[in-house]
């Protein structure tokens, strides 16, 4: 037996949308297994990457969340109609300070999963790609049913 869950999620351009898509993917990982605090990190990477769409896109009415869920990994591309951005030269900017309100988001990203990529489709958006290696409850039911099996 093995575990493969994939969410897809269209959602309107708005702050409510963000705790929404948060919770969908918390207990997905949660009901697979996956440990609390590899679950928390997700949830804050996700959560910013969704942030800077309402933040930094004004195009386009909605945004997409893919989630994918497998064995090893949890996969999130988060795809907005907006302009893009130069990662690399966003890199050599100054970073924010420890006081700023704002500037911080990718740094946390970056420090929350284990890959982060970004890729600008000319004339149709950007898709911020996350990977996280997962940690699971190996008492967790669905945990003791796969490695049973």
């Amino acid at each position: 037996m093995s575990l493969e869950v994939n969410l897809s999620l269209c959602l309107p351009r708005d702050e409510l949308s963000v705790p929404v898509v948060r919770h969908i993917c918390s207990y997905a990982l949660g009901e697979v297994g996956v440990a609390a605090g590899c679950v928390d990190d997700i949830r804050v990477a996700l959560t910013e990457a969704c942030t800077n769409v309402l933040d930094h896109v004004h195009e386009g009415a909605a945004y997409e969340v893919f989630i994918d869920i497998d064995e090893e990994r949890c996969t999130i591309r988060v795809k907005d109609a907006g302009a893009g951005f130069d990662f690399e030269a966003d890199r050599s900017k100054p970073r924010a300070g420890a006081d700023d309100e704002s500037g911080r988001g990718l740094e946390l990203i970056g420090a929350l999963v284990d890959r982060m990529r970004f890729v600008s489709i000319p004339d149709d958006g950007m898709i911020v790609h996350l990977e996280k290696e997962l940690q699971f409850d190996a008492a967790h039911p669905v945990r003791r049913r796969l490695a049973g099996s």
